[in-house]
């Protein structure tokens, strides 16, 4: 690299050198064997860039951490990750203990407490268990404890298969209102096609999506112990940066230099501001309970004035739903153009289908004089 060249990295990296708050998320296959079990030398390793960059509290980290079902899978005699949710869950059962044993009897060589927090995709849908998240994760980082926090896979159920925490990472970088986010996998970076092959090279920085378009990213991590692979990565990193959060992401093996800003792994530039928290977990963890198909103009206002939902422009209802909860809203021809929180329950709205909020309000009442989906509760799928 030119000097030139190294000048733009670094300036592009400076972010990083001064984050103060950071999530590190690492991966089944740098924690562990291919066969199951955690690798004692890998996971002290791991824990000694981040204690040191910690620097005595200078510094706050949260780490998530994959490993609970690899971990589990030889203490219980199983060669290769199960396949059924109940094997799977069992595994996960067994590991979390052992991995949160190991962080903290490695964390202990520094003096540190580790603090464990397992999470769903749920828990980061409902409003009151995202609070309830960010105190603790707050709280114990203002008390010099390392959270350790990892999807409960032994209660999972489709969040299980889900891409190897890289999306929790996400979310939990905005929770805690990160600086940086550092993603650690086996690869040492997003490669512009298979980097085991000859010709290919390293992505240094990706500035938006266009960037990207070109590059052909793979699925499966080599040692075989995870779930999430490169196109996880990219998603989650693709969420942090677009609620403004930086993004390096690279190999374990390389997390020292990633922490030091140095010319490691890819860079992913912020592409938007931080947004609401209730709206980048409404769009990215949230379940709908039921959609909401909306006539053309309707389509237009959302979509193209930011406008709230109004009655006037429903044209049918689908799911059982109550007030508050995560509805998509469709366009007529069946595609999802956003997600919103429902202010009515689904068997009040068929009575209020293309009526305006006035009537309704002299008809049922003022409580029916108000938004279907307010637009401080919606966010856009589609651009």
């Amino acid at each position: 690299m030119s000097g030139a060249a190294k000048g733009t990295a670094r300036t592009a990296r400076q972010g990083v050198a001064d984050a103060r708050r950071i999530v590190v998320k690492v991966g089944s296959s740098s924690l562990t064997t291919a066969a199951g079990g955690l690798d004692a030398d890998r996971v002290d390793a791991l824990v000694d860039v981040l204690a040191k960059h910690r620097g005595g509290g200078a510094k706050e980290i949260v780490l998530v951490s994959s490993g609970a079902i690899a971990a589990g899978l030889a203490p219980l005699g199983l060669t290769r990750r199960p396949k059924d949710l109940a094997r799977q869950q069992a595994a996960a059962s067994v590991g979390q203990g052992l991995l949160v044993a190991r962080y903290t009897a490695s964390f202990a060589r520094y003096g540190v407490r580790v603090g464990q927090i397992l999470l769903t995709s749920d828990d980061m849908a409902r409003r009151a268990h995202h609070r309830n998240a960010s105190r603790t994760l707050d709280q114990l980082l203002a008390m010099g404890a390392f959270p350790v926090v990892n999807e409960n896979d032994t209660v999972a159920t489709d969040e299980i298969r889900f891409g190897d925490n890289d999306r929790l990472a996400a979310l939990v970088a905005h929770l805690v209102h990160a600086d940086l986010l550092v993603l650690l996998s086996d690869v040492d970076g997003l490669y512009d096609g298979n980097p085991a092959q000859p010709g290919t090279s390293r992505v240094a920085e990706v500035r938006g999506p266009a960037d990207i378009a070109h590059v052909r990213i793979g699925s499966a991590g080599k040692a075989g112990v995870g779930t999430g692979g490169m196109v996880t990565k990219v998603e989650a990193a693709s969420i942090a940066a677009a609620a403004g959060i930086p993004v390096v992401l690279t190999s374990a093996s390389h997390a020292a230099d990633a922490l030091a800003a140095r010319d490691t792994g890819t860079y992913f530039h912020p592409t938007g501001r931080r947004s609401a928290d209730r709206l980048l977990w409404l769009q990215h963890a949230s379940t709908p309970q039921g959609s909401i198909t909306l006539d053309d103009g309707a389509v237009r206002a959302v979509v193209e004035r930011h406008s709230s939902l109004l009655p006037a422009g429903i044209a049918s209802v689908e799911g059982e739903f109550s007030a508050g909860d995560p509805v998509e809203l469709r366009d007529g021809s069946g595609r999802a153009i956003a997600r919103g929180l429902v202010n009515f329950d689904a068997k009040e709205i068929p009575q209020l289908i293309g009526r305006s909020t006035r009537e309704l309000a002299r008809e049922l009442g003022p409580g029916y004089e108000r938004e279907v989906v307010h637009r401080d509760d919606l966010v856009l799928l589609q651009a």
